[in-house]
C-alpha cells in the first residue's frame, strides 16, 4: 500500500520504476516466504515434530 501511494504521489518515471520494482520484489519475496513456512512445516510433520504443543492449547 505505501508503494502505491508514493505511486500516487510522483510524477518522475524513474522514480516509479524503481517504486514498481520494489514493490514487485516485496510480492515475490512474500511469496517465497509462504513457500517456506509450507516446506518448514511439511517437514517438521514427516518427522512428527508439533508445530504447537497440544497440552498447552487445551482450552
Amino acid at each position: 500500500m505505501t508503494y502505491d501511494n508514493i505511486l500516487r504521489l510522483s510524477d518522475d518515471p524513474d522514480v516509479n520504476d524503481v517504486i514498481r520494482f520494489l514493490r514487485e520484489r516485496e510480492i515475490v519475496h512474500f511469496q517465497r516466504f509462504g513457500e517456506a513456512i509450507e516446506l518448514a512445516k511439511e517437514k517438521m510433520n514427516r518427522k512428527n515434530i508439533y508445530l504447537t504443543n497440544p497440552v498447552l492449547d487445551k482450552r
